[in-house]
């Protein structure tokens, strides 16, 4: 089953690492380590709670104008 894995860095360090299919977050020190500990947790909740929506969520960016004065 191939799955979204959404990744930003995190204040402390290390990266937050989200399913959106599935809204499984976790967090690793590396992006590797982010995506196994995502792998091992979606896992955990899809053996509880099967997935049943189907195609990928569209991920993409955008920008909104900086306030004024900053």
């Amino acid at each position: 089953m191939e799955l979204t894995a959404v990744l930003t860095p995190a204040e402390e360090g290390g990266f937050v690492a989200l399913n959106p299919e599935t809204g499984t977050t976790t967090q690793g020190e590396t992006v590797e380590e982010a995506v196994a500990n995502l792998r091992e947790a979606t896992a955990l909740y899809l053996s509880e709670f099967p997935l049943s929506t189907t195609g990928h969520p569209v991920v993409t960016v955008f920008t909104i104008p900086e306030p004024a004065g900053a």
